[in-house]
């Protein structure tokens, strides 16, 4: 940058790390052709996506839609009316939550745009910490969360969730450490929850989530429910549930929704963002000025697949392929020495939390050692906040043979939990 300015991008901008998966991939790239040498090609464990093709009935809408007089014009940033009221529909049917199409639902390019623009929406970036607008922030998380707050000039403050507090921390105790170690509750401005949860797999009781309304109200803070894995569940005893079933909830709530993981749509960029009307409506004036909406072919596309007995279909075939893969990844960690409680094992996502084997005291270093010995790609946990060290996530989307080759690989290369 020989003739620019060194001070061009701003502090935020220049202190922004690669994305951990990012990271992952270039350096699983570079290490590939020694490990195919030694039959180690690299099987991937990492990223949170599913693999499969998508369902036939939306690809075929989609086709059909690209023939549609007008189609591909612009559309609106908040959503075609006929998208908008499918996600009504949708919510209706599968939460029993009452929204308004026109007011209380607005679309995204993908629930990870939406989470970032409400972040940058509600918040005044600030140059000195304690000044700083504050977001609580679980820990660990979805790695991007702690990206979208340092961005935006704020300051997010670490939710521990672990094992001790069965991943449902006590909001009136983190508030207490909170005031205690001299932060100013004045300056916090929303409350981050994900549950089914990204890292951990782990879901939440409607008790808890009602506390955490109740919390939310008490302080007047923003409730953002991160519920992109609400789909991806094996269990109907614990079938994830909207926050707008909560009493309330509307009062202070807003949720995120995508279509990336319950239909294998990740590259199609399509969520959606609901609930209390006037933050939705502000939301949607950021956002009129970022964007014009999402392609509408693919609005007609997802508007059809998302209230259909094939999607529907695809949905629960998708999930017990998942429940499968997660019982190989289980039954083969127990080979290796993981005291793997199965009352424990969490019934959503396609994610698995471990902690690393005992000979070794840092997350980086394990993960690092799995991938050079054996080229099965995995993700330290403190990648996902503080409370992420001595812990690995593992993603079991890819194919049955390859997750048998993975626990295969370890058990030959000697990655046993007591070894």
């Amino acid at each position: 940058m020989e003739f620019l300015k060194d001070n061009l991008f701003n502090e935020q901008v220049m202190n922004l790390d690669t994305y951990i998966m990012f990271k992952l991939k270039e350096q699983t790239a570079k290490l590939t052709p020694e490990l195919t040498k030694k039959n180690r090609a690299p099987i991937s464990l990492a990223m949170g996506a599913p693999t499969a093709k998508p369902p036939k009935k939306v690809i075929e809408d989609l086709k059909n839609a690209l023939e549609i007089d007008g189609i591909h014009t612009y559309s609106s940033p908040k959503g075609e009316q006929y998208f908008r009221e499918a996600i009504a529909k949708r919510m209706k049917s599968r939460f029993g939550v009452e929204l308004n199409p026109n007011t209380e639902i607005f679309s995204l390019i993908g629930s990870k745009e939406g989470i970032a623009n409400i972040i940058r929406a509600i918040t005044t970036p600030q140059k000195n910490d304690k000044d700083k607008d504050i977001i609580l922030t679980p820990d660990p998380c979805y790695a991007s969360y702690w990206q979208f707050i340092n961005t935006c000039g704020a300051l997010g403050y670490h939710v521990p969730l672990t094992k001790d507090n069965n991943y449902m921390p006590d909001m009136e105790q983190v508030m207490k450490k909170f005031v205690q170690e001299g932060y100013n509750p004045e300056k916090i401005k929303a409350l981050i929850i994900n549950y089914p949860s990204n890292p951990l797999g782990a879901t939440a009781t409607k008790e808890y989530v009602k506390s955490v309304v109740d919390f939310c109200k008490k302080h007047k803070i923003l409730l953002i429910s991160d519920a992109a894995y609400s789909d991806l569940y094996f269990d109907e005893k614990e079938k994830p549930f909207s926050v707008f079933e909560i009493g309330g909830a509307k009062d202070i709530a807003v949720e995120f929704f995508s279509f990336s993981k319950p239909y294998a749509l990740t590259g199609w960029r399509l969520g959606w963002v609901c609930g209390n009307s006037e933050v939705v409506q502000r939301f949607g004036k950021l956002k009129s000025t970022l964007d014009n909406g999402i392609f509408k072919a693919l609005q007609v596309a997802c508007s059809n697949i998302i209230n259909s007995e094939e999607g529907d279909n695809y949905i629960k075939q998708a999930n017990e392929g998942f429940k499968r893969k997660q019982e190989i990844m289980v039954n083969g960690f127990k080979e290796l020495g993981w005291d793997i409680d199965n009352d424990k094992v969490p019934h959503a996502t396609f994610y698995l939390w471990l902690p690393i084997p005992k000979r070794y005291d840092s997350a980086f270093k394990f993960c690092e050692d799995v991938l050079k010995t054996s080229g099965v790609v995995i993700v330290p946990g403190n990648a996902f906040g503080e409370y992420g060290e001595g812990y690995f996530r593992l993603s079991y989307v890819c194919s049955d043979d390859q997750l048998k080759e993975v626990i295969q690989r370890l058990k030959e290369d000697n990655f046993y939990f007591n070894k």
